[in-house]
């Protein structure tokens, strides 16, 4: 892309930047961000369920998601709906990141945790022991339970993800105006509503904002 116009360049890095942040985020959440730890009557061994990030903060993935689709708006639109698509982006991306970084209480952990395991596919038994393995046990819900919380990483990156998710929203309304429109070829051959063609051209290395003919 060295040979690219700046403010394509500077369009399509925007884009990119964008798109990772809310893959970051969609995937952090999907990880591990408590353990609760629930300790039945004897002789059974203490039970420890993990809940992600989705199952606490749900929002957060939801709001990525919906940044990922407005990201069809950005590169559709021109002038003065670029910018508003840009303000909605960067307020997705400050939801996303305010929903991610809201305190985690110890109640919902393990709220999240009954309700995984009442879900489950073992109709309320869960692993014994460890996450990884152990012999299956019934899960006493009903019993005291202790939270452990073990997925700040993975926390620092979802908000992290949204955050980016912002600056690429407020680039897009800093520099929007500046940036190319879509071409009439992609225009003819990727409805507005069809975010996935979008991605499908720029991971083939093709600009959905040149002109016939014209690659990256």
């Amino acid at each position: 892309m060295s040979w690219m116009p700046a403010a394509r360049r500077e369009f399509m890095l925007v884009l990119l930047a964008a798109a990772a942040g809310a893959g970051l985020v969609v995937l952090a959440v999907r990880q591990a961000w408590a353990h609760a730890i629930f300790t039945p009557p004897r002789p059974l061994p203490a039970q420890d369920i993990s809940v992600t990030g989705q199952q606490l903060v749900p929002l957060a993935s939801a709001l990525a998601l919906a940044a990922l689709a407005c990201l069809a708006a950005v590169i559709a639109t021109r002038s003065v709906a670029r910018r508003a698509a840009g303000v909605l982006l960067a307020v997705l991306g400050a939801g996303a990141a305010v929903a991610a970084s809201a305190g985690m209480r110890a109640s919902a952990v393990l709220s999240a945790a009954r309700a995984s395991a009442l879900a489950g596919p073992l109709g309320g038994s869960t692993t014994s022991g460890s996450p990884t393995g152990g012999a299956v046990h019934e899960i006493v819900i009903a019993g005291p339970g202790r939270v452990i919380l073990a997925g700040a990483p993975w926390r620092g990156a979802a908000i992290a993800g949204a955050v980016v998710i912002m600056l690429a929203g407020l680039a897009t309304v800093w520099r929007g105006s500046r940036w190319p429109v879509m071409s009439a070829r992609f225009e003819r051959t990727a409805p507005l509503h069809d975010s996935a063609s979008m991605w499908e051209s720029l991971s083939r290395d093709i600009d959905p904002t040149a002109d016939d003919g014209t690659r990256t």
